[in-house]
C-alpha cells in the first residue's frame, strides 16, 4: 500500500496512523511513489486550489498504475464524496472517520478478490456526530526527523470563509494519558522534537471529562524524558489564557516559536469572518509574547480579498503586519467554499485585485524575515538536521528551535540529531551556517 498524503499536518499524522494499522494486520506500506498495489490518497479541501490539486493527483496515480486499487479519503472525500466517487478510477472513498477502518475494508476486498465497481462505495458517515478522535499508535515516521502528534480534531467555531468544519466536525479532544503515550513512543524511537497539532488546538481538553486544557497537557508532557522541544502547530489568540501563557514562556522545551493566525488586521473584516478576536486583542497578545520570549519565531495566516474588504481594510492589514514581529506569514486569496456562510456575502473583491494585495503583503515577511535571520548572524544555535538534505546543494538542512531553516555541510548519519551550528550568512532565500564540533 502507498500512501499519498495533500493538505494539512493533521492528514500527514492520519497517514502514519493508518500505515501504522495497515502493517499491523499484514500489509506492506511503501513510499508514496513507489510501485504498489493498492494506492490511498488523503485529500485536503480547504481552497479551491486543493480540490484542483487532488484531483490531479488522482489522475496521475490512476494514469500510471492502472491495475492499481485507489482508494480516496480526507476532507475532500468527507465533504463531497459524490463527486470523489464520479471520478473516474476511483474504486473506494472513505470519510475521515472511516480512513481507520481501511485495514478491514482492504482486508474484506482481498478476501472477496472483488472486481471493480461501476460507482466507487462510498463509507462516509455525518462528520458532525463524530463523538471521539481515532488513533493508531505509531513510532516510525516514514522520511521525516520531525513527529507530530494529534492531540484534537474538528473545530467549534463557524468562521465565515472556513469549510474545515463540514470536513472535520466538531472539536473533540485526545485522552491525555493517550498523547503521553505517543509522545513516548515517539521519543523513544529517537525524536526529539514533537509538534502537538489539530484543527482547534487551544480549544483542547474542553470536551474532556474531567474538563483539562492545552496548558495542562504541556506541562504533562514537559516530564517525558529525552524530549528536547515540544511545538505548537497554530493557536487561536484567544485561547491564549494566563496559564497558557505561562506554559509557552516559562516552560524549557516548549520551542520559542508560535503560530497564531490573523486573517485581517481590519477589525470589519474580522467581524464578517466570523473571528473570535479584534486586533487591540491580537496586538496585545502578540507584543505580550514577544516580550517574554527572547528572539520568538512567530508566524500567522492571512487572507487577502475576503468578501467586504475594500482598500481601507487592507491597508489596515499591511500597518499590522509591519508593526508586529512576524518572521513569517502565510497568505493566502480567498477562495469560496461551498457551504460556507462567506459563499453568500456580499461585496466581493475584483477578482484582478486580489493578486496585487497578496503580492504587496507577502513582500512584507520576505523583508521582516530576512531582518530577524540576520540578527542571528555569528551565533551557535542548536538545530535540529532533517533528513532530506538540500536538493540544489547537497548540503545538510537544520531547523532552529524558532523556526529558521539553515543549510550546512555535513555528514549523512547526523540526520535527526541535534547538532550545533553557527550561522554565517543568510539572503531573502536561505541561511547558512558552519557545524562545529559534534557532541559524543
Amino acid at each position: 500500500v502507498a500512501l499519498a498524503t495533500l493538505g494539512c499536518r493533521l492528514n500527514q499524522v492520519e497517514s502514519q496512523e493508518i500505515g501504522a494499522l495497515l502493517e499491523g494486520r499484514g500489509f506492506r506500506v511503501v513510499e508514496a511513489g513507489a510501485p504498489a498495489q493498492v494506492y490511498v490518497i488523503n485529500t485536503c479541501t480547504v481552497t479551491g486550489r486543493a480540490d484542483f490539486s487532488d484531483r490531479q493527483l488522482i489522475r496521475r496515480i490512476r494514469r500510471e498504475h492502472p491495475q492499481a486499487l485507489l482508494v480516496v479519503t480526507g476532507c475532500w472525500a468527507q465533504t463531497d464524496p459524490e463527486a470523489v466517487a464520479a471520478l473516474g478510477g476511483v474504486d473506494l472513498v472513505l470519510g475521515n472517520q472511516e480512513k481507520y477502518r481501511l485495514p478491514e475494508l482492504l482486508t474484506e476486498r482481498v478476501a472477496r478478490g472483488a472486481m471493480p465497481a461501476a460507482v466507487a462505495p462510498v463509507h462516509v458517515a455525518p462528520i458532525a456526530e463524530a463523538r471521539h478522535v481515532p488513533f493508531a499508535p505509531f513510532a516510525r515516521v516514514t522520511g521525516r526527523s520531525r513527529a507530530f502528534v494529534k492531540v484534537q480534531d474538528g473545530c467549534q467555531h463557524r468562521c465565515a470563509f472556513c469549510i474545515v468544519p463540514a470536513a472535520r466536525g466538531g472539536s473533540r479532544s485526545q485522552d491525555a494519558k493517550v498523547v503521553l503515550d505517543q509522545v513516548r513512543l515517539l521519543v523513544e524511537a529517537g525524536h526529539g522534537e514533537i509538534t502537538l497539532t489539530g484543527v482547534d488546538l487551544g480549544h483542547y481538553g474542553w470536551d474532556l471529562v474531567p474538563r483539562t486544557s492545552l496548558a495542562a497537557l504541556l506541562a504533562l508532557l514537559a516530564e517525558v524524558r529525552g524530549l528536547r522541544w515540544l511545538r505548537l502547530s497554530s493557536v487561536l489568540p484567544a485561547y491564549f489564557t494566563p496559564a497558557l501563557r505561562e506554559a509557552v514562556t516559562g516552560l524549557p522545551m516548549v520551542a520559542p516559536h508560535l503560530h497564531i493566525p490573523l486573517q485581517s488586521g481590519s477589525d470589519r473584516v474580522l467581524r464578517r469572518m466570523r473571528r473570535p478576536y479584534n486586533v487591540r486583542m491580537y496586538r496585545a497578545l502578540v507584543e505580550r509574547l514577544a516580550a517574554a520570549i527572547p528572539e520568538l519565531g512567530l508566524g500567522a495566516d492571512v487572507i487577502v480579498g475576503h468578501p467586504g474588504e475594500d482598500e481601507s481594510d487592507f491597508d489596515a492589514t499591511m500597518e499590522l503586519a509591519r508593526a508586529l514581529p512576524f518572521s513569517y506569514l502565510h497568505v493566502f486569496a480567498y477562495s469560496v467554499r461551498k457551504g460556507t456562510e462567506g459563499g453568500g456575502l456580499g461585496g466581493r473583491v475584483p477578482r484582478a485585485t486580489i493578486p496585487r494585495r497578496g503580492a504587496a503583503l507577502r513582500a512584507l515577511p520576505a523583508e521582516k524575515g530576512l531582518a530577524f535571520r540576520r540578527r542571528l548572524l555569528g551565533q551557535t544555535r542548536e538545530v535540529l538536521v532533517l533528513d532530506a538534505p538540500d536538493r540544489a546543494t547537497g548540503h545538510r538542512v537544520g531547523l532552529t528551535a524558532n523556526y529558521v531553516e539553515v543549510g550546512f555541510a555535513g555528514p549523512a548519519e547526523i540526520g535527526r540529531r541535534f547538532v550545533p551550528v553557527t550561522i554565517t550568512d543568510c539572503a531573502p532565500e536561505a541561511t547558512w551556517g558552519t557545524l562545529e564540533a559534534i557532541p559524543a
